[in-house]
């Protein structure tokens, strides 16, 4: 899709003013620089705090000190089905059915648990395709999970690699990879986004041809959830988890959430790890011998809800609950291109963008690569009032999120740029 920009900040302030989500802004927090709102392009690490955050907490904390245990039954939000609270609005952003979704645990614990009810190697079947370089927590989760089985990661590994010279995987050669691994493998398991790149793959075709070869299909969606418009039910994806901390704006180590297509949810001989609060509620407290599952993704829960932990998670999804991943993405798409626009004007920066240049195959990142100088201007941004990502060994990575950023943070991330020129010659 093609857009029409211009370089001036008038453009940016017409923009902001025909925004229907530049009212939301007044929804979150901003950290200050010098009185004033800072430019905030870290959402994709750790997202804002919305304003509501410390009113839900306060309930809570009254509701615990006035009901003490009985909280559980008796507080606003009764704590004893306080994970029920998310289940809708993180349907609909991920695409699932109610049942295939659950808010519970932390990203790295659920992908474990998620490994070990779907990674089922057999002496033929046993290979796992991933990502090279993906983030740190899939790779030492897959490690760990094939020597748990008593396997080599060498053999039983298969990373993607850019083509020489190519930053970002093509879509072809993971299907190729895929179809070439064929009754080997057991498990493609991908970031909906890279982290690094900002990469968005196709997860309804990568799905599709690890069923073709008899595999499942797994994806960490902490890049894309809340990010990128999902449907994980009808692309037949076999489970998902994700954090919240990033788009979903839930505070840091936030609670995590999973999917699990209701093929297997649904199937109580599907072996999922035994949690007291993944037993069927309706004799979870007969505090019988036995493990019954409970239908859905819920079965895959440990122990009952973090309450305090969720509180901001609540806080983020009522917004969300007020408009759609669709809408979000229109903008994002806008956005994004036009911080992609600005960026190409700063010729006298050293730096290629390394996010894929199709707006459909990426969400709303630009990783910045420097040649030289990287470091030195992300210090220059964060001393003049810019929040960041600086990603080893050479990477800025950039967030315009379409929640809260506006065209007017955009441009004047640009003027700062431009500005470096002269600072550096200086």
């Amino acid at each position: 899709m093609n857009y029409s920009y211009t370089n001036d900040s008038a453009f940016a302030q017409e923009q902001d003013a025909i925004d229907f989500f530049n009212s939301y802004r007044s929804r979150f927090l901003f950290p200050q620089h010098e009185g004033k709102d800072a430019v905030y392009f870290c959402g994709n690490s750790l997202g804002l705090q919305p304003q509501s955050t410390a009113y839900l907490m306060q309930q809570e904390l009254k509701d615990w000190a006035t009901f003490g245990v009985e909280g559980h039954f008796r507080a606003k939000n009764p704590w004893m089905h306080y994970h029920h609270l998310f289940s809708e609005s993180l349907s609909k952003i991920v695409g699932a059915q109610k049942e295939e979704v659950v808010a519970c645990n932390t990203l790295s614990v659920n992908l474990h648990l998620l490994l070990i009810s779907f990674y089922q190697p057999t002496a033929k079947r046993f290979k796992i395709i991933m990502e090279a370089g993906a983030f740190p927590s899939d790779q030492y989760a897959i490690e760990t999970q094939v020597k748990m089985h008593h396997l080599d990661p060498q053999e039983a590994i298969l990373e993607l690699h850019p083509r020489e010279g190519e930053h970002t995987l093509r879509p072809e050669d993971i299907i190729a990879t895929i179809h070439a691994t064929g009754n080997e493998l057991a498990l493609v398991l991908l970031g909906g986004v890279n982290y690094y790149t900002g990469q968005l793959f196709d997860m309804q075709s990568i799905t599709a041809a690890a069923h073709q070869v008899g595999a499942l299909a797994g994806y960490d969606l902490a890049h894309a959830v809340g990010n990128v418009p999902l449907a994980l039910h009808d692309w037949k994806v076999d489970f998902a988890c994700w954090c919240s901390y990033k788009y979903l704006n839930s505070g840091p180590g936030g609670v995590g959430g999973i999917f699990v297509h209701e093929k297997h949810g649904n199937n109580p001989a599907t072996f999922r790890l035994a949690g007291w609060w993944g037993n069927d509620e309706k004799t979870r407290f007969k505090m019988q011998k036995g493990f019954v599952p409970q239908k859905g993704a819920a079965s895959w829960q440990m122990s009952n809800a973090p309450v305090f932990n969720m509180v901001a998670h609540r806080a983020s999804l009522d917004i969300y609950d007020k408009t759609s991943v669709a809408l979000l993405r229109k903008k994002s798409l806008h956005l994004t291109g036009y911080m992609e626009y600005l960026l190409n004007l700063c010729t006298h920066l050293p730096f290629e963008i390394i996010t894929p240049k199709n707006n459909e195959e990426r969400g709303c990142q630009l990783s910045l690569l420097f040649k030289s100088e990287g470091k030195q201007l992300f210090e220059f941004l964060e001393k003049n009032g810019v929040i960041a990502d600086w990603r080893e060994p050479n990477v800025i990575r950039i967030a315009p999120v379409p929640l809260y950023n506006s065209y007017e943070d955009c441009f004047r991330f640009y003027e700062l740029l431009m500005q470096y020129k002269v600072v550096s010659i200086n």
